[in-house]
């Protein structure tokens, strides 16, 4: 059955064109050429130069995610199960930071990490390095090479990258599964309590996968940023944590100009990300299924 298209669809259509198929298109185009504009496949044997980059990129990535959803239910069941006005006031909360402008909230964490940062301001003013250098001298072995601290280096590390993600990205994680567990059946809850389940597993048996929509939708939200991130990674990880956002900006707008190097990553992180996001998608339909049985 043949359908027709929607006059209103036509503008979609158009936007999609231009904005989504013709750079994907480009993008598969310069990954498989060279500056000669033939067929190679140097590209994507170049990569293996990089593989640090891909092997960071994807374990904060996944550090990030995993601290997100730890951090991301509890609250959201707490919220579910809570009423209309402290939902709301929450929500509010929620997404207050994300009024600003995202360089603007990591310029502000650049501001209480760095070295002379608010936070370390803070560590002085209790004493806690006096404290440690006076522990330190008294354990030393030749105090007279003891070399004090008087802060602790925070910017410029992977725990600072992390830092950010989980900051920026936590409402991704909150909203779907708040979403998800508030639409929640509390016939289902009270029949389970009925035939003698206690909350635990209530909760392991019934609402959790039901709420696994949710999770994944979250997980997914927090992940594909992650990965691909570059403000992040360059400000707060000072320059020293390099991650395929901030590879693939350098090669189209760097010294180290190459955009067909540039595609060929940014196609196969593309594809990887897919990759992922199905067999989560598949992992959850079978679970939404179990849950049926």
């Amino acid at each position: 059955m043949k359908t027709k298209l929607s006059g209103f669809a036509v503008p979609y259509v158009i936007w999609m064109a231009i904005f989504v198929v013709a750079p994907i298109i480009m993008m598969v185009v310069y990954a498989f050429s060279n500056s000669d504009g033939g067929f190679t496949l140097n590209n994507f044997a170049d990569m293996g130069l990089y593989a640090s980059v891909f092997g960071r990129s994807f374990k904060l990535a996944i550090i990030a995610t995993l601290i997100c959803l730890l951090i991301g239910y509890p609250v959201s069941y707490m919220m579910a199960k809570e009423g209309p006005r402290f939902q709301k006031v929450a929500m509010i909360i929620i997404m207050l930071p994300m009024w600003m402008n995202f360089l603007l909230r990591t310029y502000s964490w650049m501001s209480i990490l760095e070295d002379n940062g608010l936070l370390n301001q803070f560590f002085g003013a209790i004493g806690l390095f006096d404290l440690i250098n006076g522990i330190g001298l008294r354990f030393a072995a030749d105090p007279a090479l003891y070399v004090p601290i008087d802060h602790f280096d925070m910017i410029g590390t992977q725990g600072a990258v992390v830092l950010g993600m989980v900051y920026n990205y936590l409402p991704f994680m909150i909203l779907p599964i708040y979403s998800v567990i508030v639409k929640l059946d509390n016939s289902l809850l009270e029949a389970a309590r009925d035939l003698g389940a206690n909350n635990v597993r209530v909760f392991r048996k019934v609402i959790l996968p039901l709420s696994l929509p949710g999770v994944l939708s979250g997980v997914t939200m927090v992940f594909v940023p992650s990965v691909s991130t570059f403000a992040i990674s360059r400000l707060l990880g000072g320059g020293t944590q390099m991650m395929l956002g901030d590879l693939i900006e350098q090669q189209f707008l760097g010294g180290a100009y190459d955009p067909y190097l540039g595609a060929a990553i940014s196609l196969v992180m593309m594809v990887i990300v897919v990759v992922c996001m199905a067999v989560m998608n598949h992992f959850g339909e079978g679970e939404e299924q179990a849950v049926m049985l």
